[in-house]
């Protein structure tokens, strides 16, 4: 009886021992799980940081010496060499002086347009003809690009002829356009379109290849089709080939309508920077010709650093490709 009573006292503690030894063994597995997710969330945090970190574009201000050492003084010397090397072969007398005058004479040309009043008529008569030809040309290429990447029929018969178009030379075009429309505006304009457009839609059609499929199915998954796609889709995403299609596009708008305005003559087209550069060859003044040919490179340049360069920044770096504030 009593070894009875013992036996079912050890049994009780042996029961209450093994709960407690279950509990016991709940509690550390509870304790390890939430110290495994502890570490898991840490570490998931610490990951998603170095993400973000990858994401965050550094923005360095820099500093106005900074901009004066590293984007104004390089083109000065630049500048001062190439004028220094000219000055030299003019003492060496490398050639003949009428062939290359000194620079002093180049100025004294310069001074001279100034001082008549021209020099500004001359540069706005082409600088307003070049950019008023690249907005229509703008107008133009950027739909057509837009249909010939996204239609593959029209892209198989209109690709190659863009191609074709725009690695004809830009001066070919001209006597045709004589002839079509005669001595005016017009035939200024019609040399520009067919210099500009196939470049800009090729740049279009370019960047607009590069996007990727993923963006256009989230589109059309949110309703975007169509034209609401074209507009917030596809010409965001291919916004850096469609810049440098638009520089490539001024380059030849630049490059068309100063061969139009040197080989096609007329009182009635005023006297732009093509007609001036003629009109000097005429008269045998070298020193005009070059001042012309560094009118035009200044004109083209300027438009480049004025217009240009400050939208491929903002492009570059909404796109994290441009680290430092410039």
């Amino acid at each position: 009886m009593a070894s009875s009573k013992t036996t079912r006292g050890t049994a009780v503690d042996e029961a209450d021992g093994g709960s407690g030894g279950g509990q016991s063994i709940e509690k550390s597995v509870e304790k390890s799980t939430a110290k495994t997710n502890a570490g898991n969330a840490q570490d998931l945090a610490g990951l998603e940081a170095g993400l973000d970190a990858l994401d965050t574009v550094q923005i360095k201000r820099v500093s106005p010496v900074e901009v004066l050492v590293q984007k104004v003084l390089p083109p000065i010397v630049a500048v001062a060499v190439v004028l220094a090397l000219w000055k030299v072969l003019v003492v060496a007398k490398v050639t003949d002086d009428y062939k290359l005058p000194d620079p002093g004479l180049v100025w004294d040309a310069l001074r001279q347009l100034w001082l008549q009043g021209e020099l500004f008529d001359i540069v706005w008569t082409s600088v307003s003809r070049g950019l008023f030809g690249f907005v229509i040309a703008l107008a133009i290429g950027t739909p057509l690009g837009l249909i010939v990447a996204r239609v593959k029929f029209i892209r198989a018969g209109l690709g190659p002829i863009l191609s074709g178009l725009q690695s004809l030379p830009s001066v070919a075009w001209v006597p045709p356009a004589v002839i079509w429309l005669g001595l005016n505006d017009q035939m200024m304009y019609t040399v520009i379109l067919l210099g500009a457009v196939p470049s800009i839609a090729n740049g279009l059609v370019a960047g607009i290849d590069q996007v990727p499929p993923l963006f256009l199915r989230a589109g059309r998954t949110l309703g975007a089709r169509g034209l609401v796609s074209a507009r917030h889709i596809l010409l965001p995403a291919a916004l850096p080939g469609y810049v440098a299609g638009l520089k490539q596009g001024w380059a030849f708008s630049w490059r068309s309508l100063m061969a139009a305005e040197i080989i096609a003559k007329s009182p009635d087209l005023g006297l732009g920077l093509g007609q001036y550069l003629e009109n000097q060859r005429n008269n045998s003044d070298m020193a005009g010709v070059l001042l012309g040919i560094l009118m035009i490179l200044v004109v083209g340049i300027a438009i480049e650093l004025l217009i240009f360069a400050p939208i491929e920044r903002r492009v570059l770096r909404s796109r994290g490709l441009l680290a430092s504030a410039r």
